[in-house]
């Protein structure tokens, strides 16, 4: 199907159906309707390149997230997957360009947010880890009428175009099943839950997941919270100083990839594997932990597929127009020792 063909069978000219595809110029409410039936009726997707063309300049897009070494690497997972799919639209006229923040400095997020915003971006990917940070920019992103796409999370009271991760608090109450199903069928010593994030929504969700499996089972637990907003991630000396204060542990779920300071911190403390190890995202250090038995189970989250599914969902609604889902849910994915992917 070409436009030259709606034409024909709305018996208009070429030009009013460009016009109605590209919401320009006065067209009457029963010509449009009729045009955009048509359109429906045949799935008719205008040629991007021609689209492009007609702008005359490329489509630009933003991913505005943390800096890639920062949790271990996980964002430098999620780039790749937008650098995947960035290789098959860049013929398209698509362009990308990647902000990095600083997400343990509030300094160097305005700081990011005002090279963000100070770019005429068509579209932007970006996750909302920040809560109240990333609420202000979405408002100036709202006025400034930028479409976006969030990834990794969600976050209530905002309207991306489709957010696209994990159910945070599912995933949560997996990790305690996962930790009743290692631990055995009766749990005798007390559960910890390392709120690693205590700032995120995302992460806070998980937790709770965690704290309403342990509360339906009766499990002891004990709950140690974590903030980003000093300015470092979580260290395996602060890990050491609670396992000090805790030393009859049945098992520690840690709410993000940390998992593996954990480990470390078991091992300074020469313990042999004490407790049932849970935590999340199989990073290059939790791979190799995992891999020898150091930690018991991974929750992944498909850090590549979400960069790739975001990116492409925007090109779907900016360049090609069409309806994208609001949400799109990722699977909670374990990985045990005997499961890695090779």
């Amino acid at each position: 199907m070409t436009v030259k063909e709606i034409a024909e069978l709305a018996q208009v000219s070429i030009g009013t159906v460009d016009r109605v595809m590209y919401r320009r110029g006065r067209v009457s409410a029963e010509t449009r309707a009729r045009i955009e039936a048509l359109i429906a009726q045949y799935q008719f997707t205008p040629n991007p390149i021609a689209r492009r063309l007609k702008r005359n300049r490329a489509y630009r897009f933003c991913a505005f997230l943390p800096r890639r070494d920062q949790d271990a690497g996980y964002w430098d997972q999620v780039l790749e997957g937008i650098r995947e799919g960035l290789k098959e639209m860049a013929p398209l006229g698509v362009e990308m360009e990647i902000i990095e923040f600083d997400r343990y400095r509030p300094r160097e997020f305005r700081k990011a947010s005002g090279v963000l915003l100070a770019e005429p971006f068509d579209g932007i990917l970006l996750s909302p880890i920040i809560p109240q940070k990333t609420k202000l920019l979405i408002d100036t992103i709202h006025e400034k009428k930028i479409p976006y796409i969030f990834f990794d999370a969600d976050l209530p009271e905002t309207q991306p175009l489709c957010a696209i991760g994990q159910d945070s608090f599912r995933g949560g109450y997996l990790a305690g099943r996962l930790m009743h199903l290692l631990t055995g069928s009766k749990v005798r010593k007390p559960l910890a839950v390392l709120d690693a994030h205590g700032e995120d929504y995302h992460i806070t969700r998980r937790r709770d997941g965690f704290l309403r499996y342990t509360g339906e089972q009766g499990f002891p637990t004990v709950v140690q919270e974590y903030s980003g907003y000093k300015g470092v991630e979580i260290s395996v000396d602060e890990i050491a100083l609670f396992l000090q204060d805790n030393p009859d542990l049945g098992g520690i779920f840690i709410t993000n990839c940390m998992a593996h300071r954990v480990a470390e911190a078991a091992k300074r403390q020469k313990r042999k594997h004490p407790f049932v190890l849970v935590g999340y995202d199989l990073i290059p250090k939790n791979r190799e932990l995992l891999r020898d038995g150091e930690i018991d189970a991974i929750i992944s989250q498909r850090p590549e597929e979400q960069g790739r599914l975001a990116l492409l969902n925007l090109y779907r609604h900016i360049v090609l127009e069409q309806q994208i889902p609001r949400t799109m849910e990722i699977p909670l994915d374990v990985y045990f020792k005997e499961n890695i992917p090779l």
